[in-house]
């Protein structure tokens, strides 16, 4: 582990991203907006995750993103899942095998999870995992980059789908991925380089897209959470490229926003699709919504409004295309409102990971269920 960790504190990224500024004895948080709904807490847990997905039938999943050289993910004694289905009390089952989770060194990357960043739940309620394969962010291991598709029904792996190094270069970093069951496609973000992937599930067939666009890519921008502006241990901004994405109900726009940015974009995906375009072409459909604030995590709730989640206001937000963003939620207890997630009656869920705290977090980290306001 050794090289990784040389890599991992040379690179000076996420995993070790702490704030700069001044000290203060209490964070500042922004002044609190009217707000719709309350927060009630679902889960908490001592380890660090990033992606929720829930079924049809309210089964949880979650995920652990592989940030630190901590043992936890390399010895027996101190064994945790990299993705887990969540069990009564917080309990934790390694899903959807115990095998894949164990992944090290001496193992296939291609048979294991080496570094998962998201999972998502598709409208046949099939469970996807997305392996970014960037342990520690010291580069991508090589036949590790994957997209896994689990039938809950057989908890069984239905298919595989790997990314080589012309779609998941080494500096990437896999992030997010929807699903169109209809048109048979995925959608993918790369946070670590910058693009969008799309992905033809009858064929298997990989495209990256818009890598050398402005709308994939961060905008310089320095995030204020919690009164302090997140930085490097260097004193660097961080540059963290496109991040969330969501599809809407027919699946014909697809949404985006890098992470250090506050503009949100959107593209027909006729156009995502249309493989006669040249980069050039396809870059002059993109569509800039405004400067929306900085958002980590997307989703299509089941009213058509697109909620994101706010990481400098500590809040859950909402937006109606064509028209103003509204406070849904917020709470000091939204310590970086990371993945968002429908349950099975429409009620939004969302993950915290404490990102802007790290190495050294305050509070356990928790889902939370948006419970409308009487």
């Amino acid at each position: 582990m050794s090289e990784l960790r040389r890599g991992w504190v040379a690179l000076g990224v996420l995993a070790v991203m702490v704030l700069g500024g001044c000290a203060a004895s209490r964070p500042l948080l922004p002044v609190a907006e009217p707000t719709e709904a309350n927060l009630v807490e679902e889960v908490r847990i001592s380890r660090q995750w990033t992606g929720l997905a829930i079924s049809k039938s309210g089964r949880m999943f979650v995920n652990f993103p592989r940030w630190t050289d901590h043992p936890w993910w390399a010895t027996e004694e101190d064994f945790f899942p990299s993705v887990g289905e969540v069990l009564d009390h917080g309990k934790l089952r390694p899903f959807p095998e115990e095998n894949w989770n164990r992944w090290d060194q001496s193992k296939n990357p291609g048979r294991h999870f080496v570094c998962v960043q998201s999972v998502y739940i598709d409208n046949d309620d099939n469970l996807w995992i997305l392996d970014a394969a960037n342990p520690l962010f010291a580069g991508v291991v090589s036949g590790g980059a994957k997209l896994v598709k689990v039938n809950l029904k057989s908890e069984t792996i239905d298919q595989i789908f790997r990314f080589d190094a012309t779609v998941a270069p080494a500096d990437s970093y896999l992030n997010d991925v929807r699903i169109d069951t209809e048109k048979q496609v995925a959608y993918l973000t790369d946070s670590g380089a910058g693009a969008l992937i799309v992905l033809d599930l009858k064929t298997g067939k990989s495209r990256r897209l818009l890598d050398d666009h402005p709308s994939t890519h961060s905008e310089g921008a320095t995030l204020i959470i919690e009164g302090k502006k997140w930085l490097r241990p260097d004193g660097s901004k961080p540059q963290v490229h496109a991040d969330g994405i969501a599809l809407d109900a027919n699946g014909g726009y697809l949404y985006y926003q890098a992470l250090t940015s506050r503009s949100l974009y959107r593209i027909a995906t006729s156009w995502l699709l249309d493989e006669g375009l040249s980069e050039q072409e396809l870059g002059a459909k993109v569509e800039s919504l405004g400067r929306i604030g900085a958002a980590d995590g997307l989703l299509f709730g089941r009213d058509g409004r697109l909620y994101l989640t706010s990481l400098e206001k500590n809040a859950i937000r909402a937006y109606t295309p064509g028209a103003d963003v509204v406070t849904v939620a917020q709470g000091p207890e939204l310590a970086w409102p990371d993945s968002l997630a429908l349950g099975p009656d429409g009620s939004i869920y969302v993950t915290t990971s404490e990102i802007h705290r790290m190495p050294h977090p305050q509070d356990p980290y928790k889902i939370f269920r948006l419970e409308t306001k009487d």
